[in-house]
Protein backbone atom coordinates (compact mmCIF):
# COMPACT_ATOMS: atom_id res chain seq x y z
CA UNK A 1 0.00 0.00 0.00
CA UNK A 2 2.64 2.51 1.07
CA UNK A 3 4.58 1.18 -2.31
CA UNK A 4 1.42 2.20 -4.08
CA UNK A 5 0.94 5.21 -2.75
CA UNK A 6 4.35 6.09 -3.11
CA UNK A 7 3.96 5.22 -6.51
CA UNK A 8 0.79 7.10 -7.36
CA UNK A 9 2.90 10.40 -5.88
CA UNK A 10 5.61 9.80 -8.15
CA UNK A 11 3.75 9.47 -10.94
CA UNK A 12 2.46 12.73 -9.88
CA UNK A 13 5.03 14.28 -9.77
CA UNK A 14 5.72 13.74 -12.76
CA UNK A 15 3.11 16.21 -15.23
CA UNK A 16 4.07 18.63 -12.32
CA UNK A 17 7.93 18.72 -13.64
CA UNK A 18 6.89 18.29 -17.10
CA UNK A 19 4.56 21.23 -16.93
CA UNK A 20 6.90 23.74 -14.96
CA UNK A 21 9.82 22.51 -17.99
CA UNK A 22 7.30 23.49 -20.85
CA UNK A 23 6.84 26.98 -18.98
CA UNK A 24 10.87 27.01 -18.64
CA UNK A 25 11.79 26.41 -22.03
CA UNK A 26 8.59 28.83 -23.47
CA UNK A 27 10.59 31.39 -20.60
CA UNK A 28 13.79 30.55 -22.28
CA UNK A 29 12.61 30.94 -25.65
CA UNK A 30 10.64 34.21 -25.04
CA UNK A 31 13.71 35.47 -23.73
CA UNK A 32 16.30 34.29 -26.58
CA UNK A 33 13.67 35.50 -29.49
CA UNK A 34 11.85 37.96 -28.53
CA UNK A 35 10.72 38.99 -32.27
CA UNK A 36 13.05 42.16 -32.79
CA UNK A 37 13.30 44.12 -36.02
CA UNK A 38 15.79 42.98 -38.09
CA UNK A 39 18.59 44.84 -40.07
CA UNK A 40 19.99 48.04 -37.66
CA UNK A 41 20.47 51.23 -39.23
CA UNK A 42 23.79 52.23 -39.31
CA UNK A 43 24.72 55.19 -36.27
CA UNK A 44 27.51 57.42 -37.33
CA UNK A 45 30.66 57.72 -35.56
CA UNK A 46 31.10 60.89 -33.54
CA UNK A 47 34.24 61.44 -35.90
CA UNK A 48 31.76 61.61 -39.16
CA UNK A 49 29.07 63.77 -36.48
CA UNK A 50 32.31 66.53 -35.73
CA UNK A 51 33.87 66.02 -38.76
CA UNK A 52 30.46 67.64 -40.30
CA UNK A 53 30.11 70.45 -37.80
CA UNK A 54 33.52 71.54 -38.36
CA UNK A 55 32.50 71.29 -42.23
CA UNK A 56 29.54 73.57 -41.30
CA UNK A 57 31.09 76.10 -38.93
CA UNK A 58 33.63 76.39 -41.54
CA UNK A 59 31.27 76.93 -44.22
CA UNK A 60 29.41 79.48 -41.59
CA UNK A 61 32.60 81.29 -41.11
CA UNK A 62 33.36 81.81 -44.46
CA UNK A 63 29.54 83.05 -44.83
CA UNK A 64 29.99 85.58 -42.82
CA UNK A 65 33.49 86.61 -44.05
CA UNK A 66 31.72 86.90 -47.26
CA UNK A 67 29.09 89.20 -45.96
CA UNK A 68 31.50 91.13 -43.85
CA UNK A 69 33.42 91.95 -47.13
CA UNK A 70 30.06 92.58 -49.12
CA UNK A 71 29.66 95.25 -46.57
CA UNK A 72 33.14 96.42 -46.73
CA UNK A 73 33.23 96.55 -50.45
CA UNK A 74 29.86 97.90 -50.67
CA UNK A 75 31.00 101.34 -49.77
CA UNK A 76 34.02 100.62 -52.69
CA UNK A 77 30.91 99.64 -55.09
CA UNK A 78 28.86 103.38 -54.04
CA UNK A 79 31.68 105.25 -53.68
CA UNK A 80 32.05 103.55 -57.65
CA UNK A 81 28.71 104.46 -58.52
CA UNK A 82 29.49 107.90 -57.13
CA UNK A 83 31.82 108.84 -59.22
CA UNK A 84 30.17 106.89 -62.36
CA UNK A 85 27.92 109.63 -61.58
CA UNK A 86 30.12 112.60 -61.48
CA UNK A 87 32.03 111.03 -64.38
CA UNK A 88 28.85 110.81 -66.38
CA UNK A 89 27.36 114.60 -65.06
CA UNK A 90 30.51 115.88 -66.37
CA UNK A 91 29.94 114.66 -69.76
CA UNK A 92 26.41 115.74 -69.82
CA UNK A 93 27.73 119.53 -68.92
CA UNK A 94 30.80 118.64 -71.60
CA UNK A 95 28.26 117.89 -74.29
CA UNK A 96 26.12 121.14 -73.69
CA UNK A 97 29.27 123.08 -74.43
CA UNK A 98 29.98 121.29 -77.09
CA UNK A 99 27.18 121.83 -78.79
CA UNK A 100 26.84 125.28 -77.87
CA UNK A 101 30.24 126.28 -79.08
CA UNK A 102 29.13 124.20 -82.22
CA UNK A 103 26.49 126.81 -82.97
CA UNK A 104 28.85 129.46 -82.35
CA UNK A 105 30.97 127.62 -84.71
CA UNK A 106 28.09 127.30 -87.20
CA UNK A 107 27.28 131.26 -87.05
CA UNK A 108 30.89 132.01 -87.86
CA UNK A 109 30.86 130.49 -90.21
CA UNK A 110 28.00 131.59 -92.05
CA UNK A 111 30.01 135.19 -91.37
CA UNK A 112 32.57 134.34 -92.76
CA UNK A 113 30.90 132.63 -95.95
CA UNK A 114 28.77 136.46 -96.14
CA UNK A 115 32.29 138.45 -95.97
CA UNK A 116 33.63 136.03 -98.43
CA UNK A 117 30.43 136.77 -100.83
CA UNK A 118 30.91 140.73 -99.67
CA UNK A 119 34.42 140.91 -100.87
CA UNK A 120 33.53 138.92 -103.97
CA UNK A 121 31.23 141.40 -104.93
CA UNK A 122 33.71 144.46 -103.89
CA UNK A 123 36.20 142.74 -106.27
CA UNK A 124 33.94 143.21 -109.12
CA UNK A 125 33.21 146.35 -108.36
CA UNK A 126 36.78 147.35 -108.57
CA UNK A 127 37.93 144.64 -111.66
CA UNK A 128 34.80 147.30 -113.43
CA UNK A 129 35.81 149.99 -112.65
CA UNK A 130 39.42 149.15 -114.19
CA UNK A 131 38.32 147.66 -116.95
CA UNK A 132 36.12 150.85 -118.17
CA UNK A 133 39.20 153.16 -116.88
CA UNK A 134 41.42 151.30 -119.32
CA UNK A 135 38.52 151.53 -122.28
CA UNK A 136 38.30 154.87 -121.84
CA UNK A 137 42.41 155.17 -122.24
CA UNK A 138 42.78 157.19 -119.05
CA UNK A 139 41.89 156.34 -114.96
CA UNK A 140 40.66 159.54 -114.70
CA UNK A 141 37.56 160.65 -116.65
CA UNK A 142 36.89 163.60 -115.82
CA UNK A 143 39.12 166.11 -117.90
CA UNK A 144 37.36 164.34 -120.96
CA UNK A 145 34.15 164.97 -119.50
CA UNK A 146 34.52 168.40 -118.90
CA UNK A 147 36.10 169.52 -122.40
CA UNK A 148 33.42 167.81 -124.42
CA UNK A 149 30.64 169.99 -122.22
CA UNK A 150 28.13 172.28 -124.58
CA UNK A 151 29.56 175.08 -122.05
CA UNK A 152 29.51 176.29 -118.86
CA UNK A 153 26.26 174.61 -117.74
CA UNK A 154 27.04 171.52 -118.54
CA UNK A 155 30.76 171.61 -117.91
CA UNK A 156 29.31 172.51 -114.04
CA UNK A 157 26.75 169.51 -114.06
CA UNK A 158 29.30 167.23 -115.34
CA UNK A 159 32.19 168.04 -112.95
CA UNK A 160 29.50 167.42 -110.22
CA UNK A 161 28.48 164.19 -111.66
CA UNK A 162 32.12 163.45 -112.14
CA UNK A 163 33.40 164.61 -108.39
CA UNK A 164 30.25 161.99 -107.00
CA UNK A 165 31.54 159.23 -109.30
CA UNK A 166 34.89 159.54 -107.92
CA UNK A 167 34.03 159.26 -104.72
CA UNK A 168 32.26 156.48 -105.31
CA UNK A 169 34.99 154.70 -106.83
CA UNK A 170 37.28 155.56 -103.83
CA UNK A 171 34.50 153.92 -101.89
CA UNK A 172 34.59 150.65 -103.50
CA UNK A 173 38.23 150.52 -103.52
CA UNK A 174 37.49 151.02 -99.32
CA UNK A 175 34.78 148.45 -99.26
CA UNK A 176 37.44 145.79 -100.87
CA UNK A 177 39.73 146.41 -98.12
CA UNK A 178 37.40 146.44 -95.80
CA UNK A 179 35.80 143.23 -97.04
CA UNK A 180 38.85 141.09 -97.14
CA UNK A 181 39.74 142.28 -93.49
CA UNK A 182 36.25 141.03 -92.31
CA UNK A 183 36.32 137.85 -94.47
CA UNK A 184 39.73 137.10 -93.08
CA UNK A 185 38.38 138.13 -89.42
CA UNK A 186 35.46 135.78 -89.95
CA UNK A 187 37.31 132.74 -90.69
CA UNK A 188 39.51 133.21 -88.07
CA UNK A 189 36.63 133.04 -85.74
CA UNK A 190 35.11 130.46 -87.46
CA UNK A 191 38.92 128.16 -87.38
CA UNK A 192 38.64 129.16 -83.55
CA UNK A 193 34.81 127.88 -83.17
CA UNK A 194 35.02 124.95 -84.92
CA UNK A 195 38.64 124.43 -82.64
CA UNK A 196 36.62 124.51 -79.46
CA UNK A 197 33.76 122.78 -80.42
CA UNK A 198 36.36 119.44 -81.83
CA UNK A 199 37.89 120.45 -78.15
CA UNK A 200 34.90 119.85 -76.05
CA UNK A 201 33.64 117.27 -78.46
CA UNK A 202 36.50 114.73 -77.60
CA UNK A 203 35.88 116.14 -74.01
CA UNK A 204 32.89 115.14 -73.63
CA UNK A 205 33.93 111.75 -75.16
CA UNK A 206 36.46 111.24 -72.65
CA UNK A 207 34.24 112.04 -69.97
CA UNK A 208 31.91 109.47 -71.11
CA UNK A 209 34.33 106.91 -71.68
CA UNK A 210 35.43 107.24 -67.70
CA UNK A 211 31.83 107.47 -66.82
CA UNK A 212 31.35 103.76 -68.47
CA UNK A 213 34.95 103.03 -66.72
CA UNK A 214 33.09 103.33 -63.15
CA UNK A 215 30.11 101.78 -63.76
CA UNK A 216 31.10 99.15 -65.61
CA UNK A 217 34.16 98.37 -62.41
CA UNK A 218 30.81 98.56 -59.72
CA UNK A 219 28.77 96.36 -61.78
CA UNK A 220 31.72 93.99 -62.06
CA UNK A 221 32.57 93.97 -58.00
CA UNK A 222 28.55 93.86 -57.24
CA UNK A 223 28.28 90.94 -59.04
CA UNK A 224 31.56 89.33 -58.08
CA UNK A 225 30.79 89.73 -54.47
CA UNK A 226 27.22 88.27 -54.49
CA UNK A 227 29.02 85.23 -57.15
CA UNK A 228 30.73 84.85 -54.13
CA UNK A 229 28.45 85.08 -51.80
CA UNK A 230 26.21 82.60 -53.57
CA UNK A 231 28.78 79.95 -53.90
CA UNK A 232 29.52 80.50 -50.03
CA UNK A 233 26.32 79.97 -49.01
CA UNK A 234 25.55 77.13 -51.73
CA UNK A 235 28.57 75.20 -49.29
CA UNK A 236 26.97 76.27 -46.11
CA UNK A 237 23.24 74.87 -47.16
CA UNK A 238 25.53 71.29 -48.68
CA UNK A 239 26.95 71.48 -45.16
CA UNK A 240 24.32 71.79 -42.93
CA UNK A 241 22.22 69.33 -45.19
CA UNK A 242 25.17 67.03 -44.65
CA UNK A 243 25.13 67.57 -41.01
CA UNK A 244 21.52 66.83 -40.30
CA UNK A 245 21.34 63.80 -42.53
CA UNK A 246 24.06 62.20 -39.93
CA UNK A 247 21.93 63.96 -37.30
CA UNK A 248 19.16 61.85 -38.40
CA UNK A 249 20.72 58.98 -38.86
CA UNK A 250 22.01 58.67 -35.27
CA UNK A 251 18.64 59.68 -34.11
CA UNK A 252 17.07 56.69 -36.06
CA UNK A 253 19.72 54.59 -34.35
CA UNK A 254 19.36 55.34 -31.14
CA UNK A 255 15.13 54.96 -31.61
CA UNK A 256 15.85 51.67 -33.05
CA UNK A 257 18.08 50.59 -30.05
CA UNK A 258 15.69 51.54 -27.92
CA UNK A 259 12.93 50.06 -29.39
CA UNK A 260 15.07 46.99 -29.29
CA UNK A 261 16.02 47.65 -25.30
CA UNK A 262 11.91 48.18 -24.90
CA UNK A 263 11.35 44.55 -26.97
CA UNK A 264 13.61 42.57 -24.78
CA UNK A 265 12.50 43.95 -21.46
CA UNK A 266 9.15 43.26 -22.55
CA UNK A 267 10.33 39.89 -23.76
CA UNK A 268 12.32 39.81 -20.35
CA UNK A 269 8.97 40.71 -18.12
CA UNK A 270 6.65 38.18 -20.21
CA UNK A 271 9.07 35.12 -19.78
CA UNK A 272 8.84 36.49 -16.08
CA UNK A 273 5.33 36.10 -15.93
CA UNK A 274 5.63 32.48 -17.47
CA UNK A 275 8.07 31.10 -15.04
CA UNK A 276 5.82 33.00 -12.46
CA UNK A 277 2.68 31.30 -14.08
CA UNK A 278 4.29 27.81 -13.99
CA UNK A 279 5.64 28.14 -10.62
CA UNK A 280 2.22 29.04 -9.66
CA UNK A 281 0.34 25.87 -11.21
CA UNK A 282 3.52 23.24 -9.59
CA UNK A 283 2.03 24.51 -6.53
CA UNK A 284 -1.55 23.77 -7.37
CA UNK A 285 -0.38 20.89 -8.23
CA UNK A 286 1.48 19.91 -5.33
CA UNK A 287 -0.84 21.13 -3.19
CA UNK A 288 -3.84 18.97 -4.91
CA UNK A 289 -1.74 15.84 -4.75
CA UNK A 290 -2.51 13.41 -1.81
CA UNK A 291 -0.58 14.24 1.74
CA UNK A 292 1.99 11.73 1.87
CA UNK A 293 1.18 9.22 4.81
CA UNK A 294 3.68 8.62 7.73
CA UNK A 295 6.85 7.26 7.58
CA UNK A 296 6.71 7.43 3.39
CA UNK A 297 9.08 9.71 1.52
CA UNK A 298 7.64 13.00 0.36
CA UNK A 299 8.76 14.22 -3.20
CA UNK A 300 10.47 17.88 -2.61
CA UNK A 301 8.26 20.46 -4.33
CA UNK A 302 9.05 23.64 -3.36
CA UNK A 303 6.73 26.56 -2.73
CA UNK A 304 6.99 29.79 -4.91
CA UNK A 305 9.35 31.83 -3.90
CA UNK A 306 7.29 34.77 -2.02
CA UNK A 307 7.96 38.54 -3.41
CA UNK A 308 10.99 41.14 -2.55
CA UNK A 309 9.66 42.97 0.20
CA UNK A 310 9.94 47.13 -0.63
CA UNK A 311 12.75 48.36 -0.06
CA UNK A 312 12.81 51.05 2.66
CA UNK A 313 15.50 54.13 2.33
CA UNK A 314 18.10 54.19 5.25
CA UNK A 315 19.85 57.29 5.31
CA UNK A 316 21.17 58.63 1.89
CA UNK A 317 24.78 59.89 1.28
CA UNK A 318 24.80 63.61 1.49
CA UNK A 319 28.16 63.94 -0.40
CA UNK A 320 27.02 62.46 -3.25
CA UNK A 321 23.56 64.00 -2.57
CA UNK A 322 25.36 67.20 -3.15
CA UNK A 323 27.34 66.26 -5.90
CA UNK A 324 24.42 65.34 -8.17
CA UNK A 325 22.66 67.89 -7.77
CA UNK A 326 25.34 70.15 -8.13
CA UNK A 327 26.04 68.17 -11.69
CA UNK A 328 22.65 68.75 -12.30
CA UNK A 329 22.09 72.25 -11.94
CA UNK A 330 24.78 72.86 -14.42
CA UNK A 331 22.19 71.75 -16.65
CA UNK A 332 20.04 74.37 -15.75
CA UNK A 333 18.80 76.19 -18.87
CA UNK A 334 19.58 72.95 -21.51
CA UNK A 335 16.50 71.75 -23.50
CA UNK A 336 14.13 68.98 -23.09
CA UNK A 337 15.47 66.01 -25.33
CA UNK A 338 12.96 63.35 -25.74
CA UNK A 339 15.25 60.20 -25.30
CA UNK A 340 17.80 62.60 -24.44
CA UNK A 341 21.14 62.37 -21.88
CA UNK A 342 23.87 60.53 -21.39
CA UNK A 343 26.33 59.16 -18.54
CA UNK A 344 28.10 62.16 -19.87
CA UNK A 345 25.80 64.64 -20.48
CA UNK A 346 23.42 65.72 -22.91
CA UNK A 347 23.07 63.79 -26.19
CA UNK A 348 20.23 63.45 -29.19
CA UNK A 349 16.73 63.00 -28.86
CA UNK A 350 14.83 61.00 -31.34
CA UNK A 351 11.27 60.89 -32.03
CA UNK A 352 9.48 63.80 -31.66
CA UNK A 353 12.77 65.67 -30.39
CA UNK A 354 14.93 63.96 -33.28
CA UNK A 355 18.12 65.82 -33.65
CA UNK A 356 17.52 68.10 -30.49
CA UNK A 357 20.56 67.53 -28.20
CA UNK A 358 19.48 67.50 -24.46
CA UNK A 359 18.26 65.68 -21.65
CA UNK A 360 14.45 64.05 -20.90
CA UNK A 361 13.78 63.76 -16.75
CA UNK A 362 15.11 60.66 -16.37
CA UNK A 363 18.15 61.30 -18.19
CA UNK A 364 19.13 64.10 -16.15
CA UNK A 365 18.65 62.03 -13.14
CA UNK A 366 20.86 59.46 -14.36
CA UNK A 367 23.45 61.26 -15.12
CA UNK A 368 23.36 63.96 -12.24
CA UNK A 369 23.73 60.61 -10.20
CA UNK A 370 25.91 59.15 -12.54
CA UNK A 371 28.57 62.09 -11.72
CA UNK A 372 28.14 61.40 -8.01
CA UNK A 373 28.97 57.52 -8.53
CA UNK A 374 25.71 56.43 -8.29
CA UNK A 375 24.54 53.90 -11.16
CA UNK A 376 20.65 54.20 -11.39
CA UNK A 377 18.36 52.90 -14.40
CA UNK A 378 17.73 55.04 -17.62
CA UNK A 379 14.08 54.87 -17.64
CA UNK A 380 11.81 56.53 -14.69
CA UNK A 381 9.54 53.77 -14.01
CA UNK A 382 12.87 51.48 -13.40
CA UNK A 383 14.37 54.09 -11.27
CA UNK A 384 11.39 53.70 -8.91
CA UNK A 385 11.22 50.10 -9.17
CA UNK A 386 14.76 49.53 -8.08
CA UNK A 387 15.61 52.36 -5.74
CA UNK A 388 14.63 51.95 -1.69
CA UNK A 389 11.12 53.56 -1.15
CA UNK A 390 10.75 57.21 0.45
CA UNK A 391 7.38 58.48 1.46
CA UNK A 392 6.13 61.98 1.21
CA UNK A 393 6.71 62.47 4.98
CA UNK A 394 10.45 61.54 4.99
CA UNK A 395 11.43 63.32 1.84
CA UNK A 396 15.21 64.32 1.87
CA UNK A 397 17.57 66.72 -0.15
CA UNK A 398 18.82 64.74 -3.30
CA UNK A 399 15.61 62.08 -3.50
CA UNK A 400 13.80 61.31 -6.42
CA UNK A 401 9.89 62.03 -6.56
CA UNK A 402 7.90 60.51 -9.02
CA UNK A 403 4.54 61.10 -10.71
CA UNK A 404 2.17 58.72 -12.20
CA UNK A 405 -1.18 58.66 -14.08
CA UNK A 406 -2.39 55.96 -11.31
CA UNK A 407 -1.19 57.07 -8.16
CA UNK A 408 -1.54 53.18 -7.07
CA UNK A 409 0.04 51.91 -9.92
CA UNK A 410 3.64 52.04 -10.35
CA UNK A 411 3.51 51.36 -14.42
CA UNK A 412 1.75 54.60 -14.87
CA UNK A 413 5.13 56.69 -13.85
CA UNK A 414 5.79 59.16 -16.03
CA UNK A 415 8.19 61.37 -14.89
CA UNK A 416 11.21 61.94 -12.59
CA UNK A 417 12.36 64.57 -10.93
CA UNK A 418 15.26 65.64 -7.93
CA UNK A 419 14.14 67.03 -5.00
CA UNK A 420 15.94 70.07 -2.85
CA UNK A 421 13.88 70.40 -0.15
CA UNK A 422 11.52 72.85 1.11
CA UNK A 423 9.17 72.29 -1.23
CA UNK A 424 11.37 72.49 -4.46
CA UNK A 425 12.94 70.40 -7.27
CA UNK A 426 14.63 70.36 -9.86
CA UNK A 427 13.67 68.60 -13.41
CA UNK A 428 13.59 68.22 -16.86
CA UNK A 429 10.20 69.16 -17.74
CA UNK A 430 8.63 68.22 -21.31
CA UNK A 431 9.79 68.89 -24.69
CA UNK A 432 9.86 72.33 -25.74
CA UNK A 433 10.72 73.28 -22.12
CA UNK A 434 14.25 73.58 -20.83
CA UNK A 435 16.03 71.89 -17.46
CA UNK A 436 14.46 74.38 -14.22
CA UNK A 437 14.35 74.39 -10.65
CA UNK A 438 10.76 75.40 -9.72
CA UNK A 439 8.01 74.23 -6.69
CA UNK A 440 7.06 70.44 -5.97
CA UNK A 441 3.43 69.59 -7.50
CA UNK A 442 1.75 67.20 -5.48
CA UNK A 443 -0.87 66.39 -7.78
CA UNK A 444 0.31 63.07 -9.38
CA UNK A 445 2.72 62.26 -7.21
CA UNK A 446 3.09 58.58 -6.45
CA UNK A 447 6.19 58.52 -4.15
CA UNK A 448 9.80 59.00 -4.09
CA UNK A 449 13.18 57.28 -3.80
CA UNK A 450 16.55 57.26 -2.45
CA UNK A 451 19.75 56.79 -4.98
CA UNK A 452 22.24 56.75 -2.02
CA UNK A 453 20.74 54.65 0.48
Amino acid sequence: MGSTAATQRRAGGRPVRRLAGVAVLAALSLVAAPGLAAAAPVNPSDAQIDAAQQQTQTAAQQVDAITAALAGAQASVDSAREQSAIALDDYQGKQADYEAAQVTADAATEAADAAARDLADARAALVSFARQSYQQGSTSPALEALTTADGPAQMLERAALLEAAGAHHGDVVVQVTTAEEQARAAQDEARAALAQAAALKQDAEDALQIAEQYEASARAQAADLADQQTAMEQQLAQAQQSLQGLKDARAEAERYAAEQAAAARAAAAKAEAERTAAAQRVAAAAAAAPAPRAGTQQAAVRAPAAAAPVRVAGAGDSSAVETAIAAAREQIGVIYSWGGGSLSGPSMGWGIDAGIVGFDCSGLTRYAYAQAGVSIPRNSSAQYRSLPKVSRSDLQRGDLVFWATDTSNASTIHHVAIYLGNDRILEAPQSGSRIRETSMRWGGFIGGARPTA
